[in-house]
């Protein structure tokens, strides 16, 4: 019989992502599932899709790691009547429980926008959007995003280059001149054009993130702010599956592995 319960391995998370990072408006913990629980086998992916699901049911899963929240938005009626509802009828019906760390994770210590900077060889990193100066976390540097120095100027088609390779990704796209060097540079994960103004601010010469707006990337290319756009799926679910090798490697009586199932959705085409 399984020797740790949900609610055991729930506290391993938020000590990797401490809940209080999340951002207000998210969703974040134990979403569903019964805390006492016994747990034998667990699964991380990025986001809830169907197949996750029919792969969580089909390899009697009984903890769901998911970055993105589901639910994520306060359900009035929970019926098959919907996409959402009908994935969670079915994790509940399996008795699979669901756990979602979100912005806290990208924001952590050791949480996405960290990796980043780790990987590609970012030194002295930072918060782009500090919190408040009174706080713990201000004096652990954690907040929303990172940036930090380049062990030597790179040019901006380079970083894109080795930010792709770093998350396996099969595409990548930029915003700005090639050859346009950069000496400091920001992370933000997801949909993290919105971090763009706090580049600059902190000086940064280029931003690596997921995705942005159109009018987005007419703003960084006025503001002469290179980026670097990887796609939201690739920015995010390399994490997932170093979430995965760190929880195997701290809980190995557990059989813990990263969705197979699960992929980009936005595929490219040749022309």
């Amino acid at each position: 019989m399984p020797k740790i319960s949900v609610d055991q391995i729930c506290q391993r998370l938020a000590e990797i992502a401490p809940l209080r990072l999340a951002e207000s408006w998210d969703n974040v913990g134990l979403l569903v599932g019964d805390r006492k629980l016994g747990v034998s086998r667990v699964m991380t992916c990025l986001t809830i899709t169907p197949a996750v699901v029919q792969e969580a049911v089909d390899e009697d899963v009984d903890l769901l790691i998911a970055h993105h929240p589901l639910p994520f938005k306060p359900l009035s009626r929970l019926t098959s009547d919907t996409i959402a509802g009908s994935m969670l009828l079915r994790l509940v019906e399996a008795r699979v429980a669901v756990y979602s760390a979100h912005t806290a994770f990208d924001s952590a210590a050791s949480g996405i926008n960290q990796l980043w900077a780790d990987q590609l060889g970012v030194a002295k990193t930072q918060a782009l959007i500090p919190p408040e100066p009174s706080t713990q976390d201000a004096v652990d540097n954690l907040g929303s995003g990172r940036f930090g120095k380049c062990e030597q100027p790179i040019a901006l088609d380079e970083l894109a280059v080795s930010a792709a390779n770093v998350v396996g990704a099969t595409h990548v796209r930029r915003v700005g001149p090639a050859d346009q060097q950069i000496r400091q540079v920001a992370f933000a994960c997801g949909s993290g054009g919105s971090f763009l103004a706090a580049a600059k601010r902190k000086g940064c010469d280029a931003l690596v993130t997921g995705e942005a707006t159109f009018h987005t990337c007419l703003e960084a290319e006025a503001l002469q702010v290179g980026l670097v756009l990887l796609g939201h799926y690739w920015s995010e679910r390399f994490a997932m599956e170093w979430l995965a090798q760190q929880l195997s490697e701290s809980l190995a009586e557990l059989t813990i592995w990263p969705s197979r199932l699960e992929s980009d959705p936005i595929q490219i085409v040749a022309c």
